[in-house]
Formats: C-alpha cells, structure tokens, sequence
C-alpha cells in the first residue's frame, strides 16, 4: 500500500464465516478513483454478483469527489471487477452452490497506485457463531486489560 488506503469492511468478519480470499482490480472513473484516494469509500453493505459474463460489485458507495464538475460519477453504480478466467470460473461454481457469497472485504491501492478490491467467498454465520464471536472478543479485550495491570 503505498499511500496508506485501507478501506475495511468491519462487519464481514462478524456476519461471515470466511473460506477464501481473492484480489481483484476494480474499473473505475478518474474521480472514482480520486475520490478513494481521500479515503471516501464505504463498503459495509456492497457484494458481488455476476451480471453477465463478468464479476459485479455492488452497493459500494464512493463519494463524489469534492473538485469535480460536470464529470463526476454517480455515488453507487455497478462497478466491474478484474480477475482472471479461472478465479471467475472457481467463484462462479461455488456461488451456485447454496449458502455461498461474495463480499469485499478491504479496498487498498497497490504499489503502481491501481485500487484492487480484496474479496472473500463466505458462508453466513447463523445466530450462535455470532454469539461466540462476541464472547471471543470480549475475553480477548479482558486479557489485554489483565496484561496492561
């Protein structure tokens, strides 16, 4: 990351059950992209689909950059994702499958300044996971107290 972007996505953890991880490229408008760079994207309720032959996200909002005019972009279109023939292929087979989905986890710009999309095939987590999610945290937070003492 070489400016320092890293746009999380805090609840997927919590929700999902994360399988595994990909990192795809976004196409994006030249003020999309200014306007991530100032750190002015949410993704907490964007997912992916496909529409088409290709990967979708949608839901990711990114504002309208602050200095553009008549050319600005609309806060939440459908914007494409870049990955290759067997990554589509592999999320496209398990989609299909019950239970599954695609959720961005994290927008980081890489070291050439490109924004990519870190997404996560996951399962949902039913009720009592979430629970003992919360019940980890909270022991987690009591032993870092104990320790600061």
């Amino acid at each position: 990351m070489s400016n320092g972007i890293n746009i999380r996505n805090k609840r997927a953890s919590f929700e999902y059950h994360i399988l595994e991880k990909f990192t795809a490229g976004i196409q994006l408008l030249g003020t999309e992209i200014k306007s991530i760079r100032e750190g002015k994207a949410d993704i907490n309720d964007a997912f992916c689909a496909f529409l088409g032959p290709g990967l979708h996200v949608r839901n990711m909002q990114i504002a309208e950059y602050s200095h553009g005019s008549f050319y600005n972009h609309e806060a939440k279109r459908d914007r494409a994702l870049l990955l290759n023939k067997k990554e589509l292929a592999k999320l496209k087979t398990k989609i299909e499958e019950k239970g599954f989905t695609i959720i961005p986890l994290r927008i980081f710009t890489s070291e050439r300044g490109f924004a990519k999309l870190e997404i996560g095939l996951a399962q949902g987590k039913k009720l009592y996971d979430k629970r003992e999610t919360l019940k980890d945290r909270d022991a987690k937070i009591e032993m870092d107290r104990a320790m600061k003492k």
